[in-house]
């Protein structure tokens, strides 16, 4: 039976080949029925048919599934796309781009942001959480794009020496003052060896208050692993000549640093987490968090294999995103794009023991989970936002997640919050 209650007033149905709920085995001859910014109804053709009137949309040969979620994007690099080769040390890379930072304007970073949204929308991103670095671009750059953006205000302190209550300050009294709508702001203490465990911790009280989710880059690098587990290394050297209180190291992983401070939680995305100690993988799914994978930026800097095995066994939730352009191989007459069919195809074929559905939920109803938007994004049910995409498909049933995976080009149809972004033609 279709998912559905009274008929509400005009309803859209929109048909397909193949509707992928996500969240429910794939529907051929499916039906999406949208009321407004919602779905009503989710079921096969003929049924939802008897139950609601309105216009029809026919996509004919297509896959219909939910929009896109890229849980970790940094929009404002979208220019730096090819500028640095993979660096032979992490630490070399962390110099380049602050480099390169210091000598862009506003208008520079301004541009960048709204080229790498026009990317993910029609590459199929619908929601996208962004670390934002310039918080000077909100909500100028909202305007310039139909995405839901989570802009997570990035937050450092060690270089600058700022207190951390300043620090977190600033950033909440930017959040008080944008405008509510489809966009909406959160906090990034950028990562445990950039920030200090006191602002770690305040924004993690923070965040638990507000009912916001976070972002902190974790163990992102061998480097950084080695740092806080045994107080050495090229990361430990270069931050200790810059006067960081290197205290906390040497005692523990940096999961495990993250839960010294209290700032491990539901709340917390861990994007990166290539790294663990024993019992990490368990500590992190006790306490909920979500991890972010990367591929081709994991690709980029030669890291030893995602921790996939590990991780999943323990039942951490899982996700997919994007990074920057700044940390993607570039290769000869090839452009660098943000797209999350490419870091499903890269992490494929690292994983090839992963079945393709469960690639496609790490960016749609995993995804979902881990921003707090479990039942309204990232599935097909009742009362869901109408954001969705559309592909073309002429392939056997059977195949519908393989693929959504190896789609290549622009998607043919976007919608979100019940409006075509992309119109199907």
């Amino acid at each position: 039976m279709p998912d559905s209650q009274l008929s509400p007033p005009n309803v859209r149905l929109i048909r397909s080949r193949v509707v992928l709920p996500v969240s429910r085995p794939p529907i051929e001859n499916g039906v999406v029925a949208i009321s407004g910014e919602r779905i009503v109804a989710v079921g096969r053709w003929p049924g939802v048919r008897k139950q609601f009137s309105g216009d029809v949309i026919d996509l004919g040969e297509s896959v219909l599934l939910p929009g896109l979620i890229n849980t970790h994007c940094h929009l404002d690099y979208t220019h730096m796309a090819g500028l640095f080769p993979p660096p032979k040390k992490f630490t070399d890379w962390i110099k380049l781009i602050t480099t390169e930072k210091a000598g862009w304007t506003y208008s520079d970073f301004a541009e960048s942001w709204i080229a790498g949204a026009k990317m993910l929308l029609r590459n199929g991103t619908t929601t996208v959480a962004d670390i934002e670095a310039v918080p000077e671009l909100l909500p100028d750059v909202w305007d310039a794009t139909p995405l839901r953006v989570i802009s997570q205000l990035e937050m450092t302190g060690v270089k600058s020496r700022r207190n951390p209550e300043l620090i977190l300050r600033e950033a909440l009294e930017k959040m008080d003052s944008l405008p509510p709508g489809r966009s909406k702001t959160s906090l990034s203490p950028h990562a445990p060896y950039s920030t200090t465990p006191k602002l770690l911790r305040r924004a993690t009280v923070a965040a638990r208050r507000r009912k916001l989710v976070i972002a902190t880059h974790v163990a992102e690098s061998a480097a950084e692993f080695e740092m806080f587990q045994h107080a050495r290394g090229e990361m430990f050297d270069w931050l200790a000549r810059n006067q960081r209180d290197m205290r906390d190291c040497g005692a523990r992983s940096p999961v495990q640093h993250l839960a010294w401070c209290n700032a491990l939680g539901p709340h917390l995305l861990g994007i990166h987490v290539n790294y663990l100690a024993p019992g990490d993988a368990e500590l992190l799914a006790r306490k909920r968090v979500s991890v972010v994978h990367c591929p081709r930026s994991h690709d980029f800097f030669r890291h030893a294999e995602f921790p996939r095995r590990t991780l999943a066994k323990a039942g951490v939730n899982l996700c997919l995103g994007t990074d920057s352009l700044a940390t993607v191989r570039k290769y000869p007459k090839r452009d660098l794009e943000l797209n999350l069919f490419l870091e499903m195809r890269a992490f494929a074929a690292k994983h090839p023991g992963v079945h393709p559905r469960q690639i496609v939920q790490m960016v749609t109803v995993n995804a979902a989970r881990a921003l707090k938007l479990r039942r309204k994004l990232g599935e097909f049910r009742r009362s869901a936002f109408a954001d969705l995409i559309a592909l073309p498909f002429a392939g056997k049933f059977a195949d519908s997640y393989s693929a959504v995976i190896s789609h290549a080009g622009k998607v043919s149809g976007s919608m979100i919050a019940g409006n075509w972004v992309i119109a199907p033609k």
